[in-house]
């Protein structure tokens, strides 16, 4: 599976990066800007992201603005439902209204809240076929 993180704290990325090291390749971005040229660099080679690990407050632009993009740029290369970056937000905000947003405008498939544990994050992929229960046995 191809990832990409997107995240401002060099922690929260190490993190990400030791819970999701068995089930595929990283590319990193330091904030939303970084991401959204990421994203089309890998539509523009034919390698797609399947998943992506945004969190919401970075300098530049943020997680939130950062995935319309994203959404913007999958809609425009035609891409099909099955074919949309699966996108988890990791966020330490817990404020409902972002969380609606990211969930009902965006299509982010999880929405997880700092401190990240393994546990919750496979559990989210897993959910929606990224890696299968064999391989995502913790």
């Amino acid at each position: 599976m191809k990832i990409l993180i997107v995240e401002d704290d060099f922690i929260a990325c190490r993190l990400l990066t030791a819970f999701l090291a068995p089930y595929g390749e990283f590319d990193y971005a330091y904030d939303g800007e970084e991401a959204v040229r990421a994203f089309r660099l890998a539509l523009e080679e034919k390698e797609p992201y399947q998943l992506i690990c945004m969190d919401i407050v970075m300098p530049v632009m943020d997680g939130m603005e950062a995935l319309k993009r994203i959404r913007c740029l999958e809609k425009e290369a035609g891409l099909t439902e099955e074919q949309l970056a699966k996108v988890v937000m990791v966020t330490a905000i817990d404020t409902p209204r972002i969380m609606v947003n990211a969930f009902c405008k965006l299509d982010a498939i999880a929405y997880l809240v700092k401190p990240v544990t393994e546990e919750k994050l496979i559990e989210a992929i897993r959910g929606f076929g990224l890696i299968d229960m064999e391989e995502a046995a913790i």
